[in-house]
């Protein structure tokens, strides 16, 4: 069981968001798109947009330090560990704090704001909940490995990190996961869902970037009469007065 839940299923998971993306935008390049909903309304998106998105910015980069730079190489700095810890949790609380009110907000529009809530997918609604349930959780083991300490503190970058390089490495030792307090390991189950999700729903748009803004040709707009219809064509074969 250990080796399928930390071995089978997250390269399954991998393989889906790699192989996923490259058949999404094959097949539906029309489709790879935000769709965004700015049209129907916008004040609460331009309060929970933001706050959404710098929040997770903050929350993926913890996860990128935590994650990837061994705990050696802060050491070898002469970053303590309870530096590392203190400035780990308030960053991360921070972030998820943010996160979290923020796609509260989204989702309260969605669910409040008619149009919006029409145009809102069954992949939408997954993704939601898997994004939450992520978020949640991680919160979770911040508080309770961290703060409460519900359990004994646990150190995850000498086992859950470990772990994720040997993973990216093709090495994974499933034992390291196996060892881990039940909140990691759920998170960890979550995250690994939502990525084979992803290629599916409007994350896709993390992908984009729009460089072609950059050479695309210039945009021409023409007035027009104020009321339609109030001037006479002009016929092909008068001159045109300077």
């Amino acid at each position: 069981m250990d080796v399928f839940l930390w071995v089978i299923v997250p390269y399954l998971c991998l393989a889906t968001f790699v192989v996923g993306h490259f058949w999404r935008y094959r097949y539906d390049k029309f489709g790879w798109t935000t769709r965004s909903s700015q049209l129907y309304e916008d004040k609460l998106l331009r309060l929970g947009s933001p706050l959404f998105h710098f929040g997770m910015l903050g929350v993926i980069g913890g996860h990128v330090l935590g994650l990837l730079i061994p705990q050696a190489w802060t050491d070898a700095l002469g970053v303590s560990h309870q530096t590392y810890h203190v400035v780990a949790v308030a960053g991360g609380l921070a972030a998820g704090i943010a996160a979290v009110v923020g796609m509260a907000i989204l989702i309260y529009r969605r669910r409040t704001v008619g149009p919006v809530f029409s145009a809102t997918t069954v992949m939408d609604k997954v993704m939601y909940a898997f994004l939450a349930a992520a978020i949640f959780l991680g919160m979770w083991n911040t508080i309770a490995g961290s703060i409460l300490t519900i359990g004994g503190e646990y150190n995850y970058r000498e086992g859950v990190s470990v772990w994720f390089r040997s993973f990216l490495a093709f090495q994974p030792d499933a034992a390291l996961m196996a060892d881990a307090p039940i909140g990691f390991q759920l998170h960890a189950l979550v995250a690994f869902g939502l990525f084979a999700l992803w290629p599916f729903t409007r994350l896709v748009h993390v992908f984009s970037a729009p460089l072609g803004y950059l050479t695309r040709p210039y945009i021409v707009y023409r007035s027009r009469d104020s009321e339609l219809g109030t001037h006479r064509p002009r016929a092909g074969w008068d001159n045109v007065s300077s």
